[in-house]
């Protein structure tokens, strides 16, 4: 491989990756202090009656999908998005659970008397940038954009390295610094973390 492709790789590479990269820099210091990061949950609660038709459809429900009806008349009339919640079935109540980044969210219905209970809460921004960092709760989509943003990660620091060997005559400092990076990790590892 030449020089000069290396170098195309690696540039590329890193503008591709310098967005992703800095936020990931960013939420790593915000979850390494998260305990010293104030936040304040808000929760949002409704709690409603079911009309008797979508009781009556919900009741006539195969006890694995949710009926069209319900699912739009929560998003017309309470702003629920059920998004990918799965309902799980039990006797006398239908619940489903709505995790997402930086919060979460449930919805609860009686199958008697039709009472409907939301709960939404919102940790902030900070949690939900946390929570995009860690692939929390943030769908398949989200995963891959991960493991592709990795992938590019890798391809970055090696033609980085590439880089470094092709330089490193006039630069005598290069390897000190290369194996410096290596070697300090490893010793906070080894002489502070308890195992």
């Amino acid at each position: 491989m030449s020089i000069g492709t290396v170098r195309q790789w690696h540039w590329i590479s890193s503008a591709i990756c310098l967005v992703g990269m800095l936020l990931f820099a960013i939420t790593g210091i915000t979850l390494n202090h998260a305990g010293q990061i104030e936040g304040r949950a808000r929760v949002t609660t409704v709690e409603r009656i079911l009309p008797a038709a979508l009781m009556k459809t919900l009741t006539e429900a195969d006890g694995t999908t949710l009926p069209s009806a319900l699912r739009d008349w929560l998003a017309d009339e309470l702003g629920i998005d059920l998004g990918g919640g799965s309902p799980e079935w039990s006797d006398g109540e239908l619940y489903i659970g709505l995790p997402r980044p930086g919060g979460d969210a449930w919805l609860s219905i009686d199958l008697e008397s039709g009472e409907l209970l939301y709960e939404r809460t919102d940790r902030g921004w900070i949690a939900y940038l946390n929570d995009l960092h860690k692939g929390r709760d943030t769908g398949a989509v989200w995963r891959w954009f991960i493991d592709i943003f990795a992938v590019a990660c890798v391809i970055f620091c090696i033609t980085g390295l590439l880089l470094l060997q092709r330089h490193a005559a006039t630069r005598p400092s290069t390897w000190p610094l290369v194996g410096a990076g290596l070697v300090i990790p490893m010793l906070l590892a080894l002489l502070f973390m308890h195992t």
